[in-house]
C-alpha cells in the first residue's frame, strides 16, 4: 500500500511535469511558428504558407486537440519531427542519450564512492589533517563552476600535456566495437567525468561528514560504547547504518544536478550528448527537438527519485514501519 501511494503521488507529478512541457512553449511570446522555423525562412514564407506549417505540426486545432495528441505522442514515442535534423525527435534523443548515460553514470558513481568515503573518514578523523584538508580542497573545487573545472583540465592535459583528447566521443576512424573503438571512448570520457564528478563530489562529501558527526553523537553510540564494543565497530555498525540514509538521498537527488552539469560540460567538450543537443536545439529554434529533451531530462528525475523512495525501506526499517 504504501508503495501504491508513493507511485500514485510521483504519477501526479509527471502528469504536472508533462502539462508544463507542453505549455511553456506555447505560452512564449510570439506564435507558435515562430519556435518552427528559422527567421529567415518565416521572412520568404506568405500567409497560405504559415497556414500550411501550422496544420502539418497540429497547431490549427483547439489547445486541448494539441495536448491530447502530445500525451497520445508521448505514449506512444512519437514527438513530431525536428525541423533542424528532419529527423523524429525519439530518433535523435536516443541516439544522444546513451552518451550522456555513459557520462553521468561513471560521474555518479565515481562522486558516491569517492564523496562518502572521503565523508566518513573526515567525520572519523574530525578536526585532524585529513578533515581539514579535505574540506578545504573539496570546498574551493565545489564552488567552481563546472565549465571552469572543465577548460583547468583542458589547459593542463590536452593543451600542455597532450595526454589526452579535449573534444569528441569515439574516435573517428575507429570501427565501433572494436579494441581501439573502446579505448578511444574511455580516453575521451577521462576530462568529461572528472569534471562533471569533482563538482558532485563535494555535495556527497560533506553531507556524509555531517550525517555521521550527528549519527556519532546520538546515545545508540554512546550506549554501544558503553556496552564495550570497539570504536571500529561502533562507527562502522552503528553509526555508518543510521548516517547511510540522508547520503543516499543526496546522491539520488544529485542525479538532477548532473543533468544540468552534462549540458555545460558535453558543450565545453563538444562531447554528442544530450546537454549539447540542447544547445544545438536553442540555436536552431527547434521546438519539437527542445519539448523531446526537456520531457526526457524530467522523466530522467522524476524516476530516480521514484527510485530513491522505494528504495528507503530497504535502507532503514522505520521507513517499513511508517
Amino acid at each position: 500500500m504504501v508503495y501504491l501511494r508513493i507511485i500514485l503521488q510521483y504519477a501526479a507529478v509527471l502528469a504536472v511535469a508533462l502539462s508544463l512541457n507542453f505549455l511553456l512553449p506555447r505560452i512564449a511570446p510570439g506564435e507558435p511558428i515562430d519556435f518552427l522555423l528559422p527567421e529567415d525562412v518565416l521572412a520568404e514564407m506568405t500567409p497560405e504558407d504559415e497556414a500550411r506549417v501550422m496544420r502539418e505540426f497540429g497547431l490549427d486545432k483547439p489547445i486541448l486537440a494539441q495536448f491530447g495528441d502530445y500525451v497520445a505522442g508521448v505514449f506512444s514515442g512519437d514527438l513530431g519531427t525536428s525541423v533542424s535534423y528532419g529527423m523524429p525527435v525519439w530518433d535523435i534523443v536516443f541516439d544522444r542519450l546513451p552518451w550522456t548515460l555513459l557520462l553521468m553514470g561513471w560521474a555518479l558513481a565515481i562522486s558516491a564512492f569517492l564523496g562518502s568515503a572521503l565523508g566518513v573518514m573526515a567525520a572519523r578523523w574530525r578536526g585532524g589533517a585529513f578533515d581539514v584538508g579535505s574540506l578545504v580542497a573539496i570546498i574551493f573545487v565545489g564552488s567552481a563552476p563546472p565549465f571552469w573545472v572543465a577548460m583547468l583540465l583542458i589547459t593542463l592535459f590536452a593543451a600542455n600535456l597532450g595526454w589526452l583528447p579535449s573534444f569528441g566521443a569515439a574516435p573517428l576512424a575507429a570501427i565501433p566495437g572494436s579494441w581501439e573503438w573502446i579505448k578511444g571512448v574511455g580516453i575521451r570520457l577521462i576530462m568529461p567525468v572528472t569534471a562533471l564528478a569533482l563538482v558532485q563530489t563535494a555535495n556527497i562529501l560533506l553531507t556524509a561528514r555531517s550525517a555521521m558527526q550527528i549519527a556519532m553523537g546520538q546515545d545508540y553510540v554512546t550506549f554501544a560504547r558503553a556496552k564495550g564494543a570497539g570504536e571500529g565497530r561502533v562507527f562502522r555498525k552503528h553509526a555508518f547504518r543510521n548516517a547511510l540514509l540522508p547520503i543516499y538521498t543526496n546522491v539520488m537527488i544529485g542525479i538532477g544536478n548532473l543533468v544540468g552539469g552534462a549540458l555545460v560540460i558535453e558543450t565545453v567538450f563538444a562531447y554528442p550528448g544530450i546537454g549539447s543537443l540542447i544547445v544545438e536545439g536553442v540555436g536552431a529554434r527547434d521546438y519539437n527537438l527542445l519539448q523531446g529533451v526537456f520531457l526526457l531530462a524530467t522523466l530522467g528525475v522524476v524516476i530516480a527519485n521514484l527510485i530513491a523512495d522505494l528504495g528507503y525501506p530497504l535502507l532503514d526499517p522505520r521507513a517499513r514501519r511508517a
